[in-house]
């Protein structure tokens, strides 16, 4: 039986203060290899605390959490950021690319962190940039470019690494709708024509059912968990 990509095993998430919150109670969850999954709920329900757990930015109080069947919650901060440098690619709603560097150097990041030789750097910067269709603007900068085109930048270097699993946690959310649907586009293809495992995080219901797997969730616990098969 094949290893998920994913796992997480009876996961608690508490943040202290004076009144401790209880973010996530008792998450199970696995997601295999080439799923589409989205993980929708609203403000507040631990979407995007599990979306940390599942991006090892963050540890769970109690419970393991696996990477390619390995115990992502037993390591130091050195062994995970390996997992997150060369296991997942993260696409965030803020984009988060470096003013000052242009589209190839944004998405070279990972791969000089990963002291990839040159001549390969540029091969995998190039070939990123055309699955994004942004070939034409590897020398522009961030401040050049539209928000829909900044989100292509962020996932081609999300690819950057050829990583197994990308997050996507409101990919959309600072853009409008002429924007959002290339976008969902690229981030779904990813799944259904390249075997990427791919998350979205949203709270919006229309991407959501772009997912071949919609996981709901409220007050910390997964409420459904639905699968509809690959469209």
């Amino acid at each position: 039986m094949a290893v998920p990509v994913l796992e997480l095993k009876n996961v608690f998430k508490e943040y202290g203060g004076e009144v401790p919150y209880l973010a996530l109670k008792g998450i199970n969850l696995k997601i295999n290899e080439g799923e589409l999954v989205s993980i929708i709920g609203p403000s507040g329900s631990g979407k995007s605390t599990l979306m940390h757990i599942l991006g090892c930015l963050d540890k769970p109080t109690s419970g393991e959490v696996l990477v390619e069947g390995k115990h992502a919650s037993k390591m130091g901060e050195d062994e995970l950021s390996q997992v997150r440098l060369n296991s997942l690619g993260f696409v965030f709603q803020a984009f988060n690319l470096a003013s000052t560097l242009s589209v190839f150097k944004n998405v070279e990041l990972p791969l000089l962190i990963n002291e990839t030789g040159e001549a390969r750097r540029e091969v995998i910067v190039n070939k990123c940039l055309q699955t994004v269709q942004l070939s034409g603007k590897k020398q522009n900068f961030p401040s050049q470019l539209s928000g829909g085109e900044k989100q292509r930048v962020a996932i081609a270097r999300a690819l950057s690494n050829d990583p197994k699993i990308i997050l996507a946690d409101e990919p959309t959310g600072n853009l409008d709708s002429h924007s959002s649907k290339p976008i969902m586009e690229f981030i779904t293809n990813l799944s259904k024509k390249h075997g990427k495992t791919v998350i979205l995080v949203t709270h919006d219901a229309h991407i959501a059912a772009m997912a071949e797997r919609i996981i709901s969730i409220k007050d910390g616990k997964i409420e459904k968990d639905v699968k509809r098969g690959r469209k």
